[in-house]
């Protein structure tokens, strides 16, 4: 193995306070994952509660995920700058903070504002416990720790929407903020006192590169701002999205440019030189697709054609996590074992590809024992994905590249999730669009099962509306729309589950030799 990325596999033994430490990271990094969704079940109480319409509503999702989009690339830095202790403690420190205020804010302005601020300090916790985890433990406690993060990564997005949803229900949406500010105090004070990991090196603040900071969080703030935005505007046709778009090719160009060439890059693109880095991240791309994917497509199905609420979807999600609960010890110790990282990952996204086909079948009339299926093969994979693939991307880093490494890895989940959103939000409209107009031109109004249908809705409205024929033909639309959803969906489940099917194309040009540690080259 080369000496450029050679890993320190035997560092100091950690003490019981520097356990406790990187124990109460873990705490703040779910937090963190678990507030990008927690706000997506209780967008309309919260709108009646701060009296804000539907397009300045969105933005309390989209401004948490710009910022975070934001800081996660350069944690790397931070944590090298001022050390992985005092970083975290600013991190968890200002998101319990930006918490608290998002709980009392009394306006949509102040509402958005609060959470891009909250996100810009939960996206700096989360890279930060991932490369923590190869710079103090051995390569035979790194599967261990690493089953536990995947669990905190995989688990939280699911649990986000069903938590927040179930606390708005039962006391306000208020405390879904206020949930965090007990852990917060305790990551703060833990990380503080016991996170003596590494030490502070000022002397990267000489030739600070400001240019490459300010392209970055111009480039990528406006690519989340597009793909949030861009199927509500009708992409290219709205004129900012237009001048975003041509921002953002000139901001990636230039962005590249500065950070080969200058002498101290917020980002080392280098990185990318690693063949597994750069390999390790196209999966965690796609996993961000199918990962975020899902957990949107599924509750939209269950809220709108099935009619479940808040608990009833929050208890058929949790089958997603249940199953990755039972799959993290086996998938944990496959990582631990000799066995190609390859054939572990083959069979994580083999999996999360037929899970995806078979929740392909929905009807509107489907109900909880057809969606347990799909969802539990899907959270038996989540494990087999995630774990392989952070191995393959930050196993071989050396510890000077590995927090940098890190950022840039989690930035291309959270694009991968942002990405496969937009494209889903824009396919769904697309595709219902196409079946309804399918369904409308292959069904005859004089054909019996209409008729039967149209006499049906009229002795229904009889007596309640003025004109109870147009009434019932409008309900059949609403009908044949309902039913074009429903086809529009299954058929967004069966194009991501392609999309893991292929992506295996790229496992054979994928390293997996371990050496005699376990590790990766």
């Amino acid at each position: 193995m080369s000496k450029d990325i050679q890993l320190n596999s035997q560092p100091s033994p950690l003490s019981k306070k520097q356990l406790l430490a990187f124990f109460a990271m873990i705490v703040g990094m779910f937090m963190a994952v678990l507030d990008i969704q927690i706000v997506a079940s209780s967008l309309s109480v919260i709108a009646a509660g701060l009296a804000a319409s539907n397009d300045e509503l969105s933005w309390v999702q989209t401004s948490y995920l710009i910022a975070e989009v934001i800081i996660i690339p350069i944690t790397g830095f931070t944590a090298r700058l001022l050390s992985t202790r005092i970083s975290y403690f600013i991190a968890a420190l200002g998101f319990t903070v930006m918490s608290v205020f998002c709980a009392f804010a009394n306006n949509i302005e102040a509402m958005i504002i609060f959470r891009a601020l909250q996100g810009f300090f939960g996206g700096a916790m989360i890279p930060t416990v991932f490369s923590t985890v190869y710079i103090i433990f051995s390569v035979k406690q790194q599967p261990t720790i690493t089953v536990i993060i995947g669990l905190v990564v995989t688990v939280a997005p699911t649990l986000g929407p069903t938590l927040g949803g179930y606390i708005t229900e039962m006391l306000s949406w208020h405390f879904m903020f206020l949930l965090n500010v007990i852990p917060g105090i305790f990551v703060c004070v833990t990380v503080f006192l016991y996170g003596n990991f590494d030490k502070p090196n000022y002397n990267l603040l000489k030739n600070f590169d400001f240019i490459g900071i300010t392209l970055m969080a111009v480039t990528l703030a406006s690519l989340q701002y597009v793909l949030e935005e861009g199927n509500k505007k009708d992409w290219l046709e709205d004129n900012l999205i237009l001048c975003l778009c041509i921002i953002i090719i000139i901001g990636f160009i230039f962005l590249i440019i500065r950070e080969l060439t200058f002498i101290n890059p917020i980002l080392d693109l280098t990185t990318f030189a690693n063949k597994d880095f750069t390999f390790g991240c196209i999966y965690s791309f796609i996993i961000g697709v199918g990962l975020y994917g899902a957990v949107y497509l599924l509750p939209l199905f269950l809220f709108t054609i099935a009619g479940f609420n808040t608990v009833q979807i929050g208890f058929t999600m949790m089958v997603t996590g249940g199953a990755q609960f039972l799959s993290a010890p086996i998938a944990g110790k496959m990582l631990g074992s000799k066995i190609d990282l390859r054939i572990m990952l083959a069979i994580g996204l083999a999996m999360f590809s037929f899970g995806c086909y078979l929740n392909s079948f929905l009807t509107p009339d489907s109900k909880f024992e057809e969606f347990f299926m799909p969802q539990f093969m899907r959270g038996l994979a989540l494990m087999f994905c995630f774990l392989p693939t952070n191995n393959i991307a930050l196993g071989s880093m050396s510890i000077d590249k590995v927090a940098n490494a890190s950022g840039l890895y989690n930035l291309t989940r959270n694009l991968g999730g942002a990405v496969g959103l937009a494209l889903i939000s824009t396919m769904l409209t697309d595709k219902t669009n196409i079946a309804a107009q399918y369904l409308k031109e292959n069904v005859s109004s004089t054909s019996p099962m209409v008729m039967m249908n149209i006499q049906f809705y009229k002795q229904l409205l009889d007596g309640k509306v003025a004109d109870p024929e147009k009434a019932a033909f409008f309900l059949l639309d609403s009908s044949i729309h309902r039913d074009a959803f429903v086809i529009a969906i299954n058929n967004i489940f069966n194009i991501i589950g392609l999309l893991f099917f292929f992506i295996m194309i790229l496992l054979p040009f994928t390293s997996n030799a371990r050496d005699k540690g376990g590790h990766a080259h």
